[in-house]
């Protein structure tokens, strides 16, 4: 029922600055708690931030806070994540996600995007 599709990936300098977007289709962006994950090579779907339905509220994890942002803009249907202070670590794919709960998103969305690739050099 909903589709989600991210863009904005590409190669960026370590120290630098980069922001996706997962552009919502199908349905209202409004009806879905959104997050981000990311895949690295040899591991598992790691999550990164996630917001609830109206992005009121927003969650973390470790590993990317106080650098990357994730916000929502309900007339443009997207949900963007800002990615600052890049590291080559911070290579992997970059997937959205979508389900109807915050908790939900978060342990097992429902709904993911095909993914994005960032790299970052050293």
């Amino acid at each position: 029922q909903v589709q989600l599709a991210e863009s904005g990936g590409g190669l960026v300098q370590a120290g630098g600055s980069l922001r996706l977007s997962c552009a919502v289709s199908g349905r209202t962006l409004g009806d879905y708690a959104m997050a981000w994950f990311r895949q690295a090579p040899g591991k598992g779907h790691e999550f990164l931030a996630g917001t609830g339905l109206s992005g009121e509220t927003t969650d973390y994890a470790d590993s990317v806070k106080g650098r990357f942002t994730i916000a929502r803009d309900s007339a443009k249907n997207t949900v963007y994540l800002q990615m600052n202070s890049l590291r080559p670590e911070d290579t992997a794919v970059y997937y959205c996600a979508a389900d109807v709960t915050t908790l939900k998103v978060k342990t097992s969305p429902r709904y993911w995007g095909q993914g994005t690739r960032v790299t970052v050099s050293s």
